[in-house]
């Protein structure tokens, strides 16, 4: 009786052969899905047909960097309501004829009257009470909007800020928690048209220079790619919390940027990706908004984003936000409705108005009275001021589409000296509080969280 030797083939003999086929045949279904999530994704933002130039790469980054590390993977793939971008030849002319005719309004019109006098802190340090009263603004008052002491920034940067007369593109880096990202898909004009500054302290700048990205030469004006890099000296910041003193950079813009006609607000997580020319035009001149920022892609609720900022302890004093919660619901802050939306501030597109620079005066002084978690003074400010401010909140989708959203730079998880774990504050480098909001029940909030639970019987 014979024998039937049946042999593997030689080709799948080889151990490394089959495991690449193995890779292949699990990946390639991935691969087509994504890329088919990426066609799909491109149904958000549609653009014109014609030519469009774009400036080449903008800077070259050392390997030791790391500038595109950890990005947060993009989710939503649908637009509800997609943005139209204009032809950019066009958008240009008309973004320049824009500027001529708001110098021209501008003279003639009055704006807002800020409090000016020296002062121990940078805005002043009023009351709850106070604050509130300079929500309903009138030509006779003063509103306090910071600056009651100097910011050290350079004669030579301060007169370049002055110089910026349209659009400035504006982000901040302090102690080192982000990385300096270029922006993407600019026109072969944006570059000599938009300004575009980053504010650094000396931990951002170390960090810069032990990489030769920047030269050590304190002297010299600083550069990168798109980027005119202000250093400003840490010792001589208003505030000792890095994340505070970014809240100036990003909520007081149009004091820093007296003669802007616009300004985009861009946190240094982000990397925008199609020109801040488009954005402007499309998300603010177009839609006559003052401001133009994304939906929240998960909460609704201002209550939400409170317990969201305690849970996942983005800030340490768990009191403090229990007692900004409370103030907000006595002076009558209401859940979401249909007719409210919600907000995510890593973008802000302002028209530099009336409205659009009360509304960032308010802010700032909320965040400097409580903390810097913009989303929790957000839909107080803009619910109470007067006159009311005109925002337009474009879908989360859109705001996935035209920039990419990185990680920070996070501090290392320590153990305290009580056994618990925690971690290192990213912004004032304090311990976090362990603790909820749970406790609010039975205090003055307690009609807002029956409404937002549905509960309530009004």
């Amino acid at each position: 009786m014979a024998w039937l030797k049946v042999t593997t083939p030689p080709v799948f003999q080889s151990k490394l052969l089959c495991l690449s086929l193995f890779y292949l045949f699990t990946t390639l279904p991935l691969s087509i899905y994504v890329s088919l999530s990426q066609s799909q994704s491109n149904q958000c933002l549609f653009r014109s047909q014609s030519p469009f130039k774009q400036s080449a790469e903008l800077f070259s980054y050392p390997s030791s960097y790391g500038e595109h590390k950890h990005a947060i993977p993009t989710t939503r793939s649908d637009c509800t309501s997609p943005i139209h971008f204009s032809e950019y030849g066009e958008v240009f002319e008309e973004m320049r004829d824009a500027y001529k005719n708001l110098s021209i309004k501008n003279q003639n019109s009055p704006d807002l009257r800020y409090e000016i006098r020296k002062a121990d802190s940078f805005s002043g340090n009023y009351s709850f009470e106070i604050r509130k009263s300079f929500f309903n603004y009138s030509s006779e008052k003063e509103v306090p909007c910071g600056f009651l002491k100097e910011l050290p920034i350079k004669p030579e940067d301060k007169l370049e800020m002055e110089r910026c007369n349209g659009l400035v593109v504006i982000s901040a880096i302090f102690n080192d928690h982000d990385k300096v990202r270029q922006p993407r898909g600019l026109g072969h004009k944006t570059l000599h048209s938009v300004c575009f500054f980053m504010f650094i302290d000396n931990s951002t700048l170390k960090s810069l220079i032990s990489h030769q990205i920047l030269p050590d030469n304190p002297d010299q004006t600083y550069k990168i790619g798109a980027w005119r890099i202000v250093s400003l000296p840490t010792a001589k910041l208003p505030y000792e919390n890095p994340a505070m003193n970014g809240v100036i950079f990003k909520y007081i813009i149009h004091r820093l940027f007296p003669n802007s006609h616009f300004s985009l607000w861009v946190d240094a997580k982000l990397q925008l990706t199609v020109d801040p020319l488009l954005l402007v035009h499309s998300l603010l001149v177009k839609t006559g908004a003052d401001m133009a920022l994304s939906k929240h892609p998960f909460n609704l609720h201002t209550m939400e984003e409170a317990m969201a900022t305690v849970r996942w302890r983005k800030w340490g004093d768990v009191d403090g936000i229990r007692v900004q919660m409370e103030s907000y619901c006595e002076s009558g802050l209401e859940p979401w409705s249909p007719n409210k939306l919600p907000y995510e501030t890593a973008l802000i597109i302002r028209r530099h108005n009336v409205p659009s620079g009360l509304f960032s005066c308010l802010m700032f002084n909320e965040l400097e009275a409580f903390n810097p978690r913009d989303q929790l003074a957000f839909a107080f400010v803009r619910d109470f001021m007067n006159p009311k401010i005109k925002i337009n909140m474009f879908e989360a989708e859109v705001f996935e589409h035209i920039s990419i959203e990185y990680r920070h730079n996070l501090k290392q998880p320590i153990i305290r000296e009580d056994g618990n774990y925690s971690k290192v504050n990213a912004h004032d480098k304090t311990f976090i509080k362990m603790g909820s909001l749970k406790n609010m029940q039975g205090h003055s909030c307690d009609r807002y969280l029956s409404k937002m639970w549905g509960e309530s019987t009004e």
